[in-house]
């Protein structure tokens, strides 16, 4: 009875409705692959991550990896923001500290973090004594500030130590996203060439991508042979080495001490600022 019928039908209709189903088909799974995964990070409660990769970078930095759920799950941290770790510190009281992934969304399976831990730091003897295998104990996202594609047409970045870790993630996710065009001017300040955080990294993003990023060095106690900053941050330097102030411009700073950020904060008065935590 079936086939009697579609003898009858006219064969225009039912090529029609074969590429009808075909386009639903296609939109389905267009659709499904393109949702974005949801993120493992709970915003209340902490999870815990496995360590399996430690690598050391210098005497007191260490790049810890830490592994999703499954290759393909996703942290499911915005940009801009930061998580909180718990540990214990030399008294083995519990204390809880924020701190920046340097991996992004896209980089699936695991995350990264990089750590310089100092002698007297709560949260350092943590990661000091972490072994792979461990745990840590990851509750997220935080902070105030998140980053939309374009937002402005260039971002001025301020940051010392560790403070850099937040403005690598941010300026990753700028860069590595065709589609946005905002211009990233980092002036990135140590107290020695040794104490430069993810220098490698930073080195690559400004040789891919050289006229979308650029990144001044300020060292306290620089090697003989130095072309970049010496000292504090001074007005001279962010004249010369951030953007112009606008309505599209934004200037941010993270990990700076308290008398150098009231000093570049006043000098930096004409500016939309942001604060990024660690």
């Amino acid at each position: 009875m079936d086939l009697e019928f579609l003898q009858t039908v006219d064969p225009q209709i039912l090529v029609g409705v074969a590429v009808a189903v075909v386009a639903i088909a296609i939109g389905a799974i267009f659709l499904f692959s393109s949702k974005k995964p949801r993120g493992v990070l709970d915003p209340e409660n902490f999870r815990d991550f496995k360590l399996v990769k430690r690598t050391q970078l210098s005497h007191n930095v260490a790049k810890f990896t830490f592994a999703l759920p499954t290759p393909t799950s996703v942290l499911g941290l915005p940009i801009g923001q930061h998580i909180s770790c718990r540990g214990k510190d030399s008294q083995g009281e519990e204390v809880i500290k924020p701190y920046t992934p340097t991996t992004l969304d896209s980089d699936v399976g695991s995350f990264e973090l990089v750590i310089k831990m100092y002698p007297q730091g709560r949260m350092s003897h943590h990661f000091r004594e972490m072994r792979v295998g461990e745990s840590l104990a990851v509750k997220g996202p935080k902070g105030r500030f998140r980053y939309q594609p374009g937002q402005v047409r260039a971002f001025g970045m301020l940051a010392g130590g560790s403070g850099i870790t937040p403005m690598f993630q941010v300026a990753r996710a700028i860069l590595e996203n065709p589609k946005d065009q905002t211009k990233v001017h980092l002036i990135y300040a140590n107290v020695t060439h040794d104490d430069i955080l993810l220098k490698e990294e930073l080195e690559g993003l400004a040789s891919r991508y050289p006229d979308s990023f650029k990144i001044y060095y300020v060292l306290n106690q620089p090697p003989e042979v130095w072309n970049g900053g010496v000292g504090f941050v001074s007005k001279e330097m962010i004249q010369t080495h951030l953007p112009a102030p606008a309505a599209d411009i934004q200037v941010t700073f993270a990990e700076f001490l308290a008398s150098t950020l009231h000093y570049v904060i006043h000098q930096c008065s004409c500016y939309a600022i942001n604060f990024i935590s660690c």
